[in-house]
């Protein structure tokens, strides 16, 4: 009897760990589901649910808004120095990216057109990397250094691409995901940012609040 008992008790623990798994395997589905679907709006040109589009809703608003950014000097993909400094008077936006950033794949292209369609009017963009690079192996990380430099010739990048030395982020709050996007005004002062991929509407918005932001050049 006894054992019966047991080989039920067994058998009924087995169910419960199979329903539960299944209940939670069903929500991840969902979740990725409406994940696909903002993301496919996204691209179509709608614009998302407010708590949508990988901005995740428990990132508090990034201290550095109405401040001035942090300064800055990293090297491109082709080893030239480059200052936030070097665009005092334009409006800059501080893209921080990764070559295997899926939404960033979508949001680069909107940059590249917004480079194209607002520099006369004063915006820069720079693209910061933060793929992971080896700084202990300098072979390695010359090649980390060149496979993004092709892939910002292969994603046709019309702006400067950077390549960080770990240290820029940390005092831009860190980066808690990607892209992560600062929009600064010509006096150097950080207007807006924003964390994951954001309807395009939005990041046209910010770039015209950083560039009526602060006197013209």
């Amino acid at each position: 009897m006894k054992r019966n008992l047991v080989v039920i008790l067994v058998v009924l623990a087995a169910l419960g760990a199979m329903i539960s798994a299944g209940v939670v395997n069903y929500r991840r589905r969902q979740q990725d589901r409406a994940k696909l679907e903002q993301l496919q709006a996204m691209i179509a040109g709608s614009a998302p649910p407010a708590n949508a589009a990988g901005a995740d809703p428990d990132i508090p608003e990034n201290p550095l808004e109405g401040k001035i950014a942090p300064p800055f000097t990293l090297k491109d993909t082709a080893g030239r120095k480059v200052s936030l400094s070097d665009y005092k008077g334009k409006a800059v936006i501080v893209d921080f990216w990764a070559t295997w950033c899926a939404p960033c794949k979508v949001e680069i292209p909107w940059l590249e057109k917004f480079h194209d369609q607002y520099a006369s009017q004063g915006l820069e963009i720079l693209g910061v990397s933060e793929d992971d690079l080896d700084l202990k192996d300098k072979a390695k990380l010359l090649k980390e250094k060149q496979d993004i430099a092709d892939k910002a010739v292969e994603m046709k990048i019309n702006y400067p691409v950077l390549i960080d030395d770990a240290e820029v982020s940390t005092p831009y709050g860190g980066i808690d995901g990607l892209p992560t996007t600062f929009f600064i005004d010509r006096n150097g002062k950080v207007v807006a940012s924003t964390v994951g991929l954001v309807p395009r509407d939005m990041i046209e918005a910010d770039i015209k609040k950083a560039l009526g932001g602060g006197g013209q050049s």
